[in-house]
């Protein structure tokens, strides 16, 4: 299976420079081609006669290279493969949004979101050094995997920089046939079936006053002022810190999870649907709910496990897991089950995880 690796670079003025024009190659060539391609379609609608095919990767990159690179010189400043992966980026954007898997691609913005990817020569040079295209050779802080790769990704996340590239990886096989239950929930991130408590990160309920308190000081500054930008630079710098303490946990718990269980059983939550209510969509978000479900499904696949998604209508929190009857209402505000045929009395989260274990046994 292919696995991912991303690791920040250690970069001087020269390089940092060199890669953003790389951004900048990549982010004109997206919104070139999308303007195309919106007028394509347009044109499509409004005339029913005469029908122009819509472009593939092909061919937008040979009339990006007949009409746009002969006015724009800094276009050769950079690799080729640059605006080449951006059109191939765009294809695959519209392709999902003709599928209806995801809306209409979008123009990018300067210092949004930036990023490209070189394909070519990509060569993992000792332990903590990688040669890319044009750019030549970057430093990381940490170990490189001594392996092959074809392309590589680099993006911008505040003032840091990160180099991301995909491998070929065999399938680990624990042998291992316990199964667990886990109940997700806003007041505790996981339970467990065997009784094991998760808290969550909650890293943006713990930096709420400090961000809100930035973006008040920042709200009267001129829009591309050196303050403003100083203000901006410093609100990305926290997302990315709050970002960075809710994947951490994320990645322990889940990591955890398929190393010393066979099973995994979850439910298949509706976030969507839950983030709907106001009063709770904040606390949702904050635990990750849909980064928890990602990680896992390719850890599973990774370390041999199984991942059971139960349906979400499943009753797991009504039923209970001692004589297997069901309650026919359960406030959010009851966190303790006491089953009315058996009097059975059991935490709420614990209950739904054994049910979860039992489905998937």
């Amino acid at each position: 299976m292919l696995l991912g690796f991303k690791t920040e670079l250690k970069l001087n003025n020269q390089q940092r420079t060199a890669l953003m024009k790389h951004c900048g190659v990549a982010r004109h060539a997206w919104n070139w081609g999308l303007a195309l391609t919106k007028q394509i379609l347009d044109h499509n609608k409004t005339n029913s006669a005469i029908k122009i095919k819509f472009p593939t990767a092909i061919d937008l990159h040979k009339w990006l290279v007949a009409l746009v690179k002969a006015e724009n010189e800094w276009y050769y400043e950079c690799s080729k493969s640059t605006p080449q992966q951006a059109l191939m980026a765009l294809r695959e954007a519209w392709k999902r949004c003709f599928n209806k898997t995801a809306g209409v691609p979008k123009f990018k913005k300067r210092s949004r979101r930036d990023s490209f990817t070189l394909e070519g020569t990509v060569k993992i040079l000792g332990n903590n050094k990688i040669q890319v295209p044009v750019i030549g050779v970057l430093k990381t802080y940490e170990r490189l995997p001594q392996v092959l790769t074809k392309s590589a990704t680099i993006s911008r996340i505040a003032s840091r920089w990160f180099i991301s590239f995909r491998f070929d990886v065999e399938e680990q096989d624990l042998s291992n046939t316990s199964v667990v239950g886990v109940d997700l929930g806003v007041k505790n991130l996981a339970t467990l079936s065997t009784g094991e408590v998760v808290n969550g990160a909650k890293s943006y309920k713990k930096y709420e006053a400090k961000l809100s308190r930035m973006q008040w000081l920042n709200r009267h500054k001129i829009i591309g002022s050196n303050n403003w930008k100083k203000a901006q630079m410093q609100i990305a710098k926290l997302h990315r810190k709050i970002s960075n303490i809710r994947k951490d946990t994320l990645h322990k718990l889940t990591t955890l999870l398929t190393k010393n269980h066979g099973v995994i059983a979850i439910e298949d939550l509706n976030v969507s649907g839950m983030m709907a209510n106001h009063k709770l969509a904040k606390s949702i978000q904050d635990m990750g709910f849909f980064e928890f479900r990602r990680q896992l499904t390719y850890k599973c696949e990774l370390y041999g496990s199984k991942l059971v998604v139960v349906d979400r209508w499943f009753p797991s929190s009504k039923t209970c897991s001692h004589c297997g009857s069901k309650k026919e209402t359960l406030t959010l505000n009851e966190r303790v089950f006491e089953c009315s045929h058996c009097g059975f009395v059991i935490d709420r989260d614990l209950n739904a995880a054994i049910n979860l274990k039992k489905i998937a046994s």
